[in-house]
């Protein structure tokens, strides 16, 4: 499969880091950006590569070369003039004879392409957008989906977004059809977002791709030197999933949000004080936060699936808020008790998610190669104990009571502190045993 990447930005946001050679140039622990990227694609057998190239362009095919002293092979367009950032893509679509990864050269990745492209050939549509949550969706382009990912809505910048929306947000990777390029927009520059893959929102050919892998773009000077800082702490190679990855699985009533029984109203639901900040210190620490919740108010017909999906959205948005973003939500709507006036039949089972069986923690581990041994289960109730040490996790209990965890805490807070404190020990003793 070829794989194009577009490294013809001017990165004026970033000129303060680096101002005399192109964006996709700037060093990552002394390697171009770029480099990491094609090391990358290397690995896993891309080695096709055409780079389309403009501001500064010559510095790029000077230090790349053909690609073969990187192991790949590289074809270069160059835009002598702007033809918007996908212009390019209808002067070499001739050398697309079939479906392309499409990427930005100015982006900090590292993810499983072989798995992501599988999941485009699954789906078959002409485009498979890689989808992630991230620390800032208020001011990225947001992508709403139905469950099977199909995606429906495709929210730029400037398009109005509801009060309450799923923290998914398109990364910048993409699988794409050479049919996209059949008809080109009128005028000379073309840009990719809002006039060739906005408008097949709907139509239920293209799809996301729903991953918590590294990516991240360093448009800013603040978003470059945390990227560095990721990279030296191993945060970018390691959430790669074909690596094992480690997790803070969350109950949700009384562990995020101030518990009120059963949560029936979207009003009820309110962010417990320091849980942002204890989210953001495990999005920091490279753990996948993931909730696993109990909701049992859906078989009791008490709330619509709608109205819980609208919930989470709340939730969500109010992390995003304050920099914090949660890699997944599972909850069970069973229940198994009946006698409930507008009971749903089908969902009074016993089944295998409900807290306190594992099943959740379960599909979470085979969804994203969790290490469920390196991972902690945190809650306020023994059902979220007793899943946790089912499932093999280590267990964390926010209260007071004894139902056989390895550690109690007053609040999320405080455990984040906590695990970030040991942290910071392993790193220290394993400097002094490297020193030794």
């Amino acid at each position: 499969m070829k794989v194009v990447i577009m490294a013809g930005g001017r990165g004026t946001r970033i000129t303060s880091v680096a101002s005399d050679i192109p964006k996709p140039m700037i060093e990552i622990d002394g390697k171009p950006v770029l480099e990491h990227e094609i090391e990358c694609l290397r690995r896993q057998g891309f080695t096709d590569i055409i780079l389309t190239v403009s501001h500064l362009g010559q510095i790029i095919m000077d230090y790349f070369g053909d690609g073969s002293q990187f192991g790949v092979q590289i074809e270069y367009y160059f835009e002598k003039e702007p033809l918007g950032n996908a212009g390019a893509l209808f002067k070499i679509k001739d050398k697309l004879g079939s479906d392309f990864l499409l990427l930005n050269a100015d982006a900090m990745f590292d993810v499983d392409f072989n798995r992501f492209v599988a999941f485009h050939k699954e789906k078959g549509g002409l485009v498979t957008l890689f989808t992630h949550p991230n620390s800032h969706p208020y001011d990225s382009g947001l992508i709403i989906a139905d469950k099977n990912g199909s995606v429906e809505k495709w929210l730029t910048k400037e398009d109005k977004r509801p009060l309450y929306y799923k923290n998914r947000v398109n990364a910048g990777l993409h699988v794409i059809s050479p049919k996209i390029l059949e008809t080109k927009p009128e005028g000379s520059k073309v840009d990719l977002d809002r006039q060739l893959l906005k408008p097949l929102a709907g139509t239920g050919k293209m799809f996301c791709y729903d991953s918590p892998e590294y990516v991240k773009d360093m448009g800013t000077p603040e978003r470059y030197y945390a990227v560095c800082e990721d990279f030296k702490a191993g945060r970018v190679s390691g959430k790669n999933l074909s690596n094992r990855q480690k997790a803070i699985f969350l109950d949700r009533d009384g562990t995020i949000n101030k518990y009120v029984g059963f949560l029936r109203k979207i009003e009820e639901f309110k962010l417990l004080a320091g849980v942002a900040e204890a989210i953001r210190k495990i999005n920091a620490m490279g753990y996948l936060a993931i909730v696993t919740t109990n909701q049992p108010v859906i078989a009791r017909g008490e709330v619509s699936f709608e109205e819980l999906e609208e919930i989470h959205k709340k939730m969500e948005t109010l992390l995003g808020q304050e920099g914090a973003y949660l890699d997944a939500i599972y909850y069970c709507p069973h229940h198994p008790h009946k006698g409930y006036e507008g009971e749903l039949p089908e969902l009074k089972i016993d089944c295998g998610c409900r807290k306190p069986k594992p099943g959740m923690l379960i599909k979470a581990a085979e969804e994203f190669h969790i290490d469920l041994e390196a991972s902690w289960m945190i809650g306020d109730g023994e059902n979220d104990i007793k899943a946790g040490m089912a499932a093999g996790c280590h267990t964390v209990l926010i209260g007071k009571e004894a139902y056989g965890q390895e550690k109690t805490v007053h609040s999320l807070l405080e455990f984040a502190e906590w695990l970030e404190e040991q942290q910071r020990c392993w790193k220290k003793d394993y400097k002094n045993i490297l020193i030794y």
